[in-house]
């Protein structure tokens, strides 16, 4: 499988064009937007400069290349396999984990203190960026170990950050999110698993987790598993939800893995992507094992009895902006590989060709095939630049030298957050339909990537909260909360981005008029919406809401790009300005139909009957 190709102007620093990442437009928003070398200013990250985090996206493009993307083939058609005893992955899938431990990038934004990097989350997102371009199916395996050491540490006691996020950072054990059950699925208020106190302070648990990626392989010594659970006699609903670590193998004073825990494989799911990531079925107390003579699994508990759904909580914001930046990367290096292909695959001639036996010219000549290049550039490309700008807003709320700053910097990031998860997950996948389109036939084939990073990048619109999920949270939460403070402080800040543009010429000028528009209308149509008095009938198209605003938002990530890039010359400048151009004209006026559909309060959803169907 080609990782790099060298084509017109395709050299940079270097170094041959990836058809992972572009590294030229990490480099373009990291450095001239984003400005991340100023962050070394702060206490936090004064042991690093632009050297230093340029130094460690080289490392992470050679680790994607070399060892993540060339088993990405191999991983989606060796599924896991489970034989009664263990399950089984190709050997390459641990070959490139071990790898990746070696280099300490899994802990690259936690503490120096408890074996991290320290590095900006921002640089971070980058890093996992080019893991996630290569092989998503592996890369969810320090995607959600991450996750899970980072809530402990937000949440866990010293001794439980000691016991298990010291081990997840070395590559010694992985972790997992164990959230749905069977019965429940998204809805989290009728989660039954059980856990019942113990003497000696730790809980017996048992109940059946569903859709645990990374649940049970052998691909480290333990796995970690984050398990929500009711104490008995706690409040009903998700008031009453605690969380608990759950590990696979016991663990001794020492931090010698021990004892097996009572935590059992009950079967694989299949699925239609992301097959290189395990994803299980648990059963959790059933008595296969009896730790300290006794059935049921013990389980550690995080924190405060029935505070479990706000734990998770504070870690849904960074593992979904996360998601998003995998959606992102799957649909990027889709565009590149159709970009490559349409740049050296000869078919047709022009419209204005008589001449039949004419040289082919390749794909890329034709207008529509550059249309459908521009569309999937515009929307990856603005992916890129929401995700890495929602990544440096997490720095800003946690570094930040003054308090109002990182407030401000924490509510805009909430009310970011569902667009983040779900605009590109949306997006990207469109791009990466076209970059089979621009294939033709040979892109609905297994020969070529374009059709497994299709399959890989549909997941990204259903875990960590589904489409929907992100609608409702987005309308029915985050632009209401503190009195539409949310959504005040949204408008707020891109209009602020439309004032600098309304002095400049041309394209920017032109999508500056269009956001102040659009961002005018979207709080009207708020008000409107809440103003119907029923919440059903509000949130009834919230997810067009959600289409509306981000695709507004991702038009605000476009004039950033636009100003950032300046009058400055060259091919990917003008590269930029075409694409903002092609958003200006294309993307941006979905929104005005949408728009309307929401100011008219639509009832078609709400009144439509299930007999009907």
């Amino acid at each position: 499988m080609p990782v790099v190709v060298a084509d017109r102007g395709g050299w940079h620093g270097g170094r041959m064009r990836s058809l992972l990442l572009s590294r030229r437009d990490l480099d373009f928003l990291l450095n001239d937007w984003l400005q991340v070398e100023k962050l070394t200013s702060r206490p936090r990250f004064a042991a690093h400069d632009r050297d230093t985090f340029s130094a460690v996206l080289d490392l992470a493009e050679e680790v994607a290349t070399e060892h993540f993307a060339p088993h990405r083939k191999l991983s989606d058609t060796s599924e896991p396999e489970f034989d009664g005893e263990r399950v089984h992955l190709p050997a390459e899938v641990g070959d490139a984990l071990r790898v990746l431990a070696g280099t300490g990038m899994i802990g690259a934004a936690m503490d120096e203190s408890i074996g991290g990097m320290q590095l900006p989350q921002v640089v971070a997102q980058a890093c996992f960026l080019w893991l996630h371009a290569a092989n998503v199916g592996t890369a969810a395996y320090p995607f959600l170990t991450v996750a899970n050491a980072n809530l402990l540490l937000a949440h866990g006691s010293p001794e439980q950050v000691d016991t298990w996020v010291r081990p997840m950072l070395e590559g010694r054990f992985t972790g997992t999110m164990c959230l749905s059950e069977p019965q429940a699925g998204s809805s989290l208020s009728d989660v039954t698993t059980r856990a019942e106190a113990r003497p000696d302070g730790t809980h017996r648990v048992t109940g059946t987790k569903m859709w645990i990626s990374g649940g049970d392989h052998e691909l480290s010594e333990n796995i970690v598993h984050l398990v929500l659970a009711r104490i008995p006699g706690s409040p009903p609903g998700v008031k009453g939800i605690s969380l608990f670590v759950v590990p696979r193998f016991l663990v001794g004073p020492d931090g010698a893995v021990g004892e097996r825990n009572d935590v059992v494989l009950a079967g694989l799911n299949h699925k239609m992507g992301y097959r290189g990531t395990v994803n299980t079925l648990l059963n959790f107390g059933e008595g296969r094992y009896t730790p300290g003579g006794e059935p049921g699994a013990v389980g550690y508990l995080v924190g405060e009895p029935n505070q479990g759904l706000a734990q998770m909580f504070h870690m849904m914001n960074e593992a979904r902006v996360g998601v998003g930046g995998g959606a992102t990367a799957l649909g990027y290096a889709g565009y590149l590989h159709a970009l490559d292909y349409a740049r050296t695959r000869p078919q047709g001639r022009l419209p204005g060709a008589k001449d039949p036996t004419s040289p082919q010219v390749p794909l890329v000549a034709h207008a529509d095939v550059r249309r459908m290049l521009l569309a999937a550039k515009s929307w990856v490309e603005g992916a890129l630049a929401l995700v890495l700008y929602c990544a440096r807003l997490l720095d800003e709320e946690r570094t930040a030298d003054d308090a109002a700053d990182r407030a401000r910097a924490h509510l805009l990031l909430e009310v970011l957050t569902p667009v983040a998860k779900s605009w590109p997950s949306q997006w990207c996948l469109a791009a990466n339909d076209l970059a089979i389109q621009v294939h033709g036939g040979y892109g609905y084939t297994r020969e070529y990537d374009v059709e497994q990073l299709y399959r890989d990048n549909r997941l990204n619109a259903i875990h960590e909260g589904t489409h929907g999920i992100q609608a409702i949270d987005l309308l029915g939460r985050k632009v209401v909360m503190q009195g539409g403070a949310g959504l005040a402080l949204l408008a707020e800040t891109i209009r602020a981005t439309t004032a600098r543009a309304a002095h400049a010429d041309g394209t920017a000028a032109e999508l500056a008029t269009a956001l102040d528009a659009a961002v005018a209308r979207i709080v009207d149509v708020t008000a409107t919406l809440w103003a119907a008095g029923d919440p059903e009938v509000s949130l009834a198209n919230a997810s067009v809401y959600l289409e509306a605003v981000g695709h507004v938002v991702v038009g605000w990530m476009w004039l950033e790009q636009l100003l950032a890039a300046g009058d400055r010359p060259g091919d990917f400048h003008d590269g930029k300005r075409a694409a903002a151009r092609f958003y200006l004209r294309h993307e941006l006026p979905r929104t005005g139909p949408w728009l309307d559909l929401l100011a008219s309060v639509d009832r078609t959803t709400v009144d439509m009957r299930d007999e009907w169907f």
